[in-house]
Formats: C-alpha cells, sequence, structure tokens
C-alpha cells in the first residue's frame, strides 16, 4: 500500500473514527471502500451490520483515474448509503474519495486510515453501586478494560500499553489517583500496559501462576480470593484458568470483570499457551471453570468480559455486559458434558493472533519494543474467542 499517494483530484471531506462509530452505533448504512491489498483486507478490516465493505486495489483507483472509468469503480461497490474510504493511514483512501468526489459522487474519507481505527477508544460506565466502573472499548480488536474508581484510589484492569497516559488522565479527572495496574493474564493479543504504568508509579499486579510462564519483571501477585483494596471497593480475584492458566477474574460489587474466560457470545480458545498439544487440558479447565468455578455466583451477576466482537450488541447503556444467568442459559457450554465441550472448542478454532508469541514475550518481560512498534504489532482482529457456541 503506497504512504506516498498522489494528490487527491478534489479535495475530500474527511470523517473520524469516533464519527464512523457513531454511525454503526445508529445502524446507518455505510459503504465501505476498502483501497488495501487483498491480504490486509481479509486479515483485518472494519466491519458491523451496517457496514458493506467492497475491497477494490489502490492500482484498480489509479487506473480509473487514467481511463476516466470512474463508473466501473463504482460498479465494484455493494450495498446502500453514503462511501467511505479507508486504506491503512488515509493517504491512499483520500485519493480514492477525492476521485469520486471530482466525479460528482458523495465520498469522504476515513482520518488516518485503519491506524486512526485503531486509535479510538471508547468509555461507559457500567451500573455498579460499590464503585464507578468504567469500561474502555477499543472497537478495532474488540479489547475492552476497566476502570474501577472507588475514594481517590482507582485501579485498571487489562490496560494497553497504547492508552496508557489515558488510564492515569481519567483516574485524575475523577479525584482519584491510579494505584494498581491489573492484567488478568498473560495477554496475546495485545500489548499490556502493565510495564509502562510501572515507570509512573503504578503497582503492577498479575496473578501468580503467571510467574511460571517466565515472568521477568517485578509485580504484586494475586491468587484465588485474593483482595485488592482500592478506596472503599474490594476488588476479589477469581481463578477462572482455561484461556490460559493462570486467568484470573476479579469481582467488584456484583459485577465479574472476567477477563478471557466467558464472552457475551462465546468462550475463550484454549491454545495459545500450550498450543495444539496442550489445548484439550486447558479446554477441560475452561469446561470446570463455566460449569463449577462460576456455578458459585449468582444469576444476577454483572459479567463484564474482556473482549466483544461485531456480532455483539451492547446493552441499553452502552456497554457489553450481560447478566450470568441469561449467559447460562443463552449458551451451550454451559449444557455439554466434559468431552463433547473439548471437542468442540478444539475443533475449529480460528487463526491465532497477530504476533501473539511476540506480543506475550513482550508483555512477559523477555522483549522490549518501543511504542510504535508496540503499537504496529497489535493492529488486527480479536481473536481470542473459540469458535461461537450457538450450534453446538
Amino acid at each position: 500500500m503506497p504512504t506516498n499517494a498522489p494528490t487527491p483530484p478534489a479535495e475530500p471531506e474527511g470523517l473520524s473514527a469516533a464519527e464512523l462509530k457513531r454511525r454503526l452505533d445508529a445502524g446507518e448504512p455505510v459503504r465501505l471502500l476498502d483501497v488495501r491489498d487483498r491480504e490486509e483486507y481479509e486479515q483485518w478490516r472494519i466491519e458491523g451490520q451496517s457496514v458493506t465493505s467492497s475491497q477494490v486495489p489502490f492500482t484498480k483507483v489509479l487506473q480509473a483515474k487514467v481511463t476516466g472509468d470512474v463508473d466501473a469503480l463504482l460498479a465494484d461497490l455493494d450495498g446502500e448509503g453514503p462511501i467511505v474510504t479507508v486504506c491503512a493511514e488515509g493517504e491512499a483512501s483520500a485519493f480514492a474519495a477525492g476521485l469520486l468526489v471530482d466525479h460528482g459522487v458523495e465520498a469522504r474519507n476515513l482520518d488516518d486510515g485503519m491506524e486512526g481505527w485503531a486509535r479510538l477508544y471508547e468509555a461507559h460506565e457500567l451500573p455498579c453501586e460499590e464503585a464507578t466502573v468504567v469500561q474502555y472499548q477499543r472497537p478495532s480488536s474488540g479489547c475492552l478494560g476497566y476502570l474501577v474508581v472507588s475514594d481517590g484510589e482507582a485501579a485498571v484492569v487489562d490496560p494497553l500499553r497504547a492508552f496508557a497516559d489515558r488510564y492515569v488522565d481519567d483516574a485524575a479527572a475523577r479525584d482519584a489517583t491510579l494505584r494498581y495496574a491489573v492484567d488478568t493474564h498473560v495477554h496475546a493479543d495485545h500489548v499490556s500496559g502493565l510495564q509502562r504504568l510501572a515507570t509512573e508509579g503504578v503497582e503492577p499486579v498479575l496473578p501468580a501462576r503467571a510467574n511460571e510462564r517466565g515472568l521477568t519483571y517485578a509485580v504484586s501477585e494475586v491468587e484465588d480470593g485474593t483482595e485488592l483494596t482500592v478506596g472503599d471497593t474490594a476488588l476479589t480475584a477469581v481463578a477462572l484458568p482455561g484461556h490460559t492458566t493462570e486467568m484470573t477474574g476479579f469481582r467488584v460489587g456484583e459485577a465479574l470483570l472476567a477477563g478471557d474466560s466467558l464472552f457475551l457470545e462465546s468462550v475463550a480458545r484454549p491454545d495459545l499457551e500450550a498450543g495444539d498439544e496442550g489445548a484439550p487440558a486447558l479446554a477441560r479447565d475452561l469446561h470446570e471453570t463455566l460449569t463449577e468455578r462460576l456455578a458459585t455466583l449468582p444469576d444476577d451477576t454483572l459479567v463484564a468480559p474482556g473482549h466483544h466482537d461485531d456480532r455483539t450488541e451492547p446493552a441499553a447503556d452502552g456497554t457489553y455486559t450481560a447478566r450470568l444467568g441469561d449467559l447460562r442459559d443463552r449458551l451451550p457450554a454451559f449444557d455439554l458434558d466434559t468431552e463433547a465441550f473439548v471437542d468442540y472448542v478444539t475443533d475449529d478454532i480460528p487463526p491465532r493472533p497477530a504476533n501473539f508469541e511476540r506480543i506475550i514475550a513482550v508483555n512477559l518481560g523477555r522483549e522490549t519494543v518501543e511504542e510504535t512498534a508496540a503499537f504496529e504489532l497489535e493492529l488486527g482482529p480479536n481473536n481470542c474467542a473459540a469458535t461461537p457456541l450457538e450450534n453446538a
């Protein structure tokens, strides 16, 4: 994909990532013209129920400019609604949008392309009486994180390195000092913010079993039942192994920050720590987590997961949450016996996250990367869920 595209024939109007997300949330139809290469497009693109996305290589856009046959370019676009052009950084797509505008077609260019989409990070507050709990949402990858604020103190759960300063600022805006940075497990899909926040005096916290995976930097450890005190609120660790051996959720009042264990449409994949050979054993742990460990929690527990995907509808308050009882009724995982569950979640596992082995090494402290490289490592879709269980 060119990073120095020609000057657009006409100057197109830009569209921010936040405005595009608002349109998608409102169900407004949008036609995306993505001019990245087919491989890039197949690996990662903007999706949604009201989106029609068409991939047209930039070379074809240039050809339409030379031949003047812009109508042939438009013929490749499916769907209805306004046209928004997309590329990696917003330069090639600006030329495409400008070509359409010059041809009398209404089109806008996504500001900063997919990189701008990846920097979109929204916040919605969970209903929680015990503390202020904010859910952070990264639409580009489906990553969810949480800020817990109580009586002048705060903790961030599953922070992203790319947004480390945001957590400090958001805590300060709520008259609180960020005390803890907590990871529910060693992440494989994004670079954790723990080490970055530790340089700001924030205490890093990981489940104790992370040390068994070769953790190389100092953290405070939690085990099942450990309480982290944040102001007047306790974050209680709940062991939820299965996605990884150390996977741990945290209870905050009636809410369960579930990490990568239970999602709203599926469950976690079991292969990222031990590969295909170790996946069945972790899948059995995950089944025990779902059917036994979570059995101690009431149906009205508010499950706040570590990821969502494009199939997931947010709740009325804008958060990706659901009551545990509803998930027990909806997801067949809770009704499958152990071996049937193992067979299903290991039978058709999606592709592993891009650069997952290197990301794990960075999050264990074995490898150091600078900011730009860290951001680029994690670009891509959410691939931490197993195949959906609707038809199991």
